[in-house]
């Protein structure tokens, strides 16, 4: 950045958030200096959000995040206040990894291809390895949190990624699974297939316990492969089995495999978006938080209601009920 008052501003602010240490270097462009500044976990979100309120209306500086392994010797132990801060990742690092698994790249479209291969030839085998073994390549966790994530913040355009890279993974999965049931000899006899057209109400606690386990982990910083395994289990499996359902005539069983994989789906969404609540992940500015605010309250009305709806159904319609479709 450079020298000017908001150098100086920005400068104050990095003091008053209590660095372990910080150190200001000069750069070769004229009139820039680059400040590095060592700071413990659980105190970078506060320090990130005021540093960006004092240059944002500046135009040459920039802000790069990174993590110290480890130092010597050994910082003093903290409380429990913040220890429980310093389990909490900053939000720009929550974006940056949920805006990556969102991006509709090629390699996305090949793991989606490939796990409904897996899938739609494990359910015909009635093969339980199979299935899960395509849970494993699907890629569905990106977009799905991403809409929450783009939901939580008032983020239209991390939300709107988010949704047209699920769509279209859906999409794919779809026509690939349509396509495979006229060259696989489908076997209606599958337990496997035959259980994604059984629609029960205890089977979206997968699903939320999928959404709400996806969205603390990435609020944590931590790994989510397996809860991306979760998320797969509740997506992949009834939307490769609607394509199979229509490639073989079978359109009420379609339509039972599209509830569970919409009912699935809204659950994700509605856990995830509590889950970013609860953790406080929103915007940094009021406004934007107000537009937040607005965006989780449609979001998770439209859920809420879309489960209560299909929970009547399920009930009247009895559509949880084991299905012999030999």
């Amino acid at each position: 950045m450079r020298r000017n008052g908001s150098y100086e501003t920005a400068l104050k602010v990095i003091k008053n958030s209590d660095p372990t240490d910080y150190l200001v270097l000069p750069v070769e462009q004229k009139d820039r200096v680059m400040i590095s500044v060592f700071i413990r976990d659980g105190s970078g979100q506060s320090l990130m959000d005021a540093l960006q309120q004092v240059l944002e209306d500046e135009s040459d500086w920039r802000i790069y995040l990174e993590k110290v392994e480890a130092t010597a010797p050994s910082l003093a132990e903290r409380s429990s206040e913040e220890a429980r801060k310093a389990q909490k990742a900053l939000r720009e690092e929550i974006y940056s990894n949920v805006d990556q698994g969102a991006k509709m790249e090629r390699d996305y479209f090949l793991l989606v291809a490939l796990s409904t291969i897996v899938a739609a030839t494990g359910m015909v085998a009635d093969s339980v390895a199979g299935v899960i073994g395509s849970m494993v390549i699907a890629p569905l966790l990106g977009p799905i949190i991403a809409f929450g994530l783009g939901a939580a913040l008032g983020n239209r355009e991390l939300l709107f990624r988010g949704l047209q890279t699920l769509v279209l993974g859906v999409g794919l999965v779809l026509v690939l699974s349509f396509a495979l049931s006229f060259v696989l000899s489908v076997d209606l006899n599958s337990r496997e297939l035959a259980a994604r057209a059984e629609v029960r109400l205890d089977g979206l606690a997968l699903s939320l316990a999928a959404g709400g386990a996806a969205a603390l982990s990435i609020s944590k910083g931590q790994s989510t492969a397996l809860v991306g395994v979760m998320v797969a289990a509740a997506l992949l499996p009834p939307a490769t089995a609607i394509g199979l359902f229509l490639g073989d005539g079978r359109m009420a069983l379609a339509l039972r495999a599209a509830l569970l994989f919409s009912l699935n789906a809204a659950s994700l969404v509605l856990s995830a978006l509590v889950v970013f609540r609860l953790k406080g992940v929103k915007p940094r500015g009021w406004i934007e938080q107000k537009h937040a605010d607005r965006a989780v309250f449609i979001n998770a009305g439209l859920s809420i209601f879309f489960l209560i709806l299909a929970a009547v159904l399920i009930k009247y319609l009895d559509l949880g009920a084991r299905i012999d479709i030999g």
